[in-house]
């Protein structure tokens, strides 16, 4: 249901720059950064899996729209352990969920850096 919810995500986002690598599905996920010292950062995302979209969305409810410094000192695992998600996770969906966090951290990694 979360994943349905996601906006539409443009083909043209589509792209080899875009896509996460480490997923088993196509996982695709943009990077929009605000302005200044911390800036916020506006995540997008999709998956050609049904699943991995509503993984995507959780995601994005977790880090977009928050700062650099935020989203690094945020602890993706801790919650997915608080929803009960990570019981429910193959290997393969686990490694690929952990790709995302990863993307996600080093483009608000990045970001701080540019401003420094």
């Amino acid at each position: 249901e979360l994943g349905e919810a996601l906006p539409p995500f443009p083909d043209e986002q589509r792209s080899p720059a875009n896509k996460v690598p480490g997923c088993v599905s196509q996982v695709w996920l943009t990077t929009e950064r605000g302005a200044g010292a911390d800036p916020v950062i506006t995540f997008t995302g999709d998956s050609d899996a049904h699943i991995v979209r509503g993984l995507v969305a959780i995601m994005l409810a977790l880090f977009s729209g928050r700062t650099a410094s935020e989203i690094q000192k945020t602890d993706a695992e801790a919650t997915l352990k608080e929803l009960g998600l990570d019981e429910h996770l193959s290997p393969q969906r686990a490694n690929g969920l952990r790709s995302m966090v990863k993307r996600i951290k080093r483009d608000a990694e990045a970001a701080l850096k540019q401003t420094a």
